[in-house]
This record gives C-alpha cells, sequence and structure tokens, in this order.
C-alpha cells in the first residue's frame, strides 16, 4: 500500500491581512526574519510593522534575498546570523525571492510564511521551487517536503504594484488549466492529481472574466474585488493546482508545454527583457496550436491582444531563427514529457511558427 504526505496551503487575503499575523504564526516562536526583494520590502515594512506593533513577535532584521532564485543566494543566507537566529522565516516579495526562501527554509528546517508582493505566479503557496545558475538559465526544480505555513495576501500592496506584474501574473496563471488537462489525458489518476485535475478547470474562467478590469483598477491603485479575484486566482487557485499535481519522484502533472517553450526560452539572450508569464502567455498559444485545438487558441490570443500579451514572436524579441536552439533546451526539460503523445523537435519548432503565423495575421 502506497504512502503520501498531503500539506496544503492556508491563506489570509484582504487589504489589512497583516493583522493576523501575529496569531497564525504564534505557536511557532517570537523571532522571524524578512528575506526578500529590495523593492518588495520596502513596500511591505511599514504595514508588517505596523501590525506588529504591541506584540512579542520581534524581526531579527530583513535582509535582501540576492538577485536571482539560485543555490549560491539561498547558502549565503543561511550563514547570515539574523537568518540563524530567526525561529520562523517570511519571504516577501515575487516568486524568485520566495522560491529562495523555499530553500534556505528547508535546508534549515525553518517554518516559511509567505507575504507576496505581487500577484505574478503562485510560488507563495506551493511546494516547488524554480532554480536558476548563476548565468540566469534554468537549473531545475527544488521540492521542499510543504509549502509555505500560511501566505499573506494585502490586496493593497499588490494594488500599488507595477501593472506590469499582475499583466505578466495573469500570462502565467492562465497557463495552469490549459497545461494540467493536457498533462493528464488518458491518464488513470489517484486521488490528489484527480483532485488537481478538478480544480485546474477553475483557474481559467476567472482570468478571462476580471483580468482586464484588475489590471485597470491597478493602473488606479485600487484593491477592487474584481483585483482581489485575480490576485486569488494568479497565487492560491493555481498554487493548489500545483500542489496536487506535483509530486517527487512520481508523475508530474503541474505544466506541460507552455512552460517547455519558456524553459526553452532562457537560452536566447532577448528574453531576459522579458517577464516570465508574459512568455508562458505565448506558451499557451503555443500548446494549444501543437494539440490543434485552433478554435480555443483563436478564443485566448483575442483575450491575449486585448490586455496586450504577446501573440506572436517579435512580440517577445523572438525569431525564427531562435526556434532550433530554444527546442532544443525544451527537450531537456521535465515538461517535455508531459503530453499524451511524442514531441519532436521539428513539430516544436513548426508549432511554434504556425502560431506565430496566426498572430501575425491579428496585427
Amino acid at each position: 500500500m502506497s504512502k503520501a504526505n498531503v500539506f496544503l496551503p492556508s491563506y489570509s487575503v484582504g487589504t489589512d491581512c497583516y493583522e493576523e499575523v501575529r496569531y497564525v504564526t504564534r505557536r511557532f516562536g517570537k523571532k522571524a526574519v524578512v528575506i526578500g526583494g529590495k523593492t518588495a520590502m520596502e513596500k511591505g515594512r511599514p504595514a508588517l510593522e505596523a501590525a506588529l506593533a504591541g506584540t512579542d513577535l520581534t524581526i531579527t532584521d530583513f535582509v535582501w534575498y540576492g538577485d536571482n532564485a539560485t543555490y549560491a543566494n539561498a547558502e549565503a543566507l543561511m550563514a547570515t546570523p539574523a537568518v540563524q537566529e530567526a525561529d520562523m522565516i517570511f519571504g516577501m516579495g515575487g516568486g524568485r525571492a520566495i522560491d529562495t526562501c523555499k530553500v534556505v527554509a528547508t535546508r534549515l528546517d525553518k517554518p516559511l510564511f509567505s507575504f507576496p508582493t505581487i500577484a505574478s505566479n503562485c510560488a507563495p503557496c506551493t511546494a516547488i521551487a524554480v532554480i536558476y545558475k548563476q548565468d540566469g538559465t534554468l537549473d531545475g526544480y527544488f521540492y521542499p517536503q510543504e509549502p509555505a505555513v500560511h501566505t499573506f495576501i494585502n490586496t493593497k500592496i499588490i494594488a500599488e504594484a507595477p501593472e506590469k506584474l499582475l499583466w505578466a501574473g495573469i500570462g502565467d496563471a492562465l497557463s495552469k488549466e490549459y497545461e494540467v488537462l493536457l498533462a493528464t489525458r488518458d491518464k488513470t489518476l489517484s486521488h490528489t492529481p484527480l483532485l488537481g485535475k478538478q480544480l485546474a478547470g477553475a483557474c481559467a474562467e476567472p482570468l478571462l472574466r476580471f483580468g482586464a478590469k484588475a489590471l485597470e483598477d491597478c493602473r488606479s491603485n485600487t484593491p477592487s474585488y474584481e483585483l482581489e479575484q485575480v490576485a486569488l486566482d494568479i497565487v492560491m487557485s493555481t498554487g493548489l493546482v500545483s500542489n496536487f499535481t506535483t509530486t517527487p519522484d512520481a508523475d508530474y502533472y503541474n505544466s506541460s508545454l507552455a512552460h517547455a517553450f519558456y524553459n526553452g526560452s532562457t537560452v536566447i539572450p532577448a528574453i531576459e527583457r522579458h517577464l516570465h508569464g508574459e512568455v508562458v502567455s505565448f506558451g499557451v498559444l503555443f500548446l494549444m496550436t501543437y494539440d490543434k485545438q485552433y478554435a480555443l487558441r483563436d478564443e485566448l490570443m483575442a483575450f491575449n491582444q486585448s490586455i496586450g500579451l504577446p501573440i506572436c514572436l517579435a512580440d517577445l524579441e523572438l525569431t525564427p531563427a531562435d526556434l532550433a536552439p530554444l527546442a532544443a533546451k525544451a527537450k531537456t526539460v521535465t515538461e517535455w514529457h508531459c503530453a499524451p503523445y511524442e514531441l519532436t523537435e521539428e513539430a516544436f519548432i513548426a508549432s511554434a511558427l504556425e502560431c506565430d503565423e496566426a498572430g501575425k495575421a491579428r496585427k
């Protein structure tokens, strides 16, 4: 009989959700270190300190995570006195900052709490970290035993973040439903990934329904209902799916061709000027093309175009000549094997070119 441990994330959401920090963390100690991005900590620190004023929870320091999610940065943080002295780790910022914190928390065996200051991906509540090499190319995945204990989604801070980050978050989150449904197609699923597959079906609709309004409200720094729904979709809905469909040393259904395209693109220098979710959003269109779901592809392409997400290679500063090295890299990543049929580099390139032509025709 098999054995499994399933750890589900919990969360608080709202403009004053940091008021819940002391209650949520009360059993984990009295000292926390905040590790995050410089801008993220600048934005989140006042609200966190105000919420903790008069409590017995103290912050040992606010420490920059480094310039990328790398093992080298994690090791440097582990050697920092403020990190070593803390009972718990507060990861504050975007996906790479929080993914770095996952490595630190796991290796030091300290509880992790996440404080996303942007809604750009599901990293705050997932039990997987994307790790990069020093040169910026993909290194691989790191699997903590469990996700952050709790995620605090302050919608006021997210509404005041650059609109472009929410925009990219929508692009990234839009991949979850379609990638998981492709990866699980024709599979006999056990309880946990079956739940993930069903939850994946709730990921796209809120983005398509509320995405444009959420971006408009972010532009005016308004923590509206629509912005909250989109933030919850990006951070929590896709994160829950990820936790149900990602199991180390077992079948992996968390992503597929959209992220294979993104991971392959990391070898192209121009991609460094584009956000993760921005590239993934084109990867979704590529997935639909490869899988010959043309009607849905055209619907999603229209949505991308309506909010300025890419619909052709040139939108990402890619050229047809980039596709061969991109496909060669994509062939080496986990997602290459997350489709119900065998992929080939030739078909990968041909589908990317076909998708590009469809996008250019809409210009």
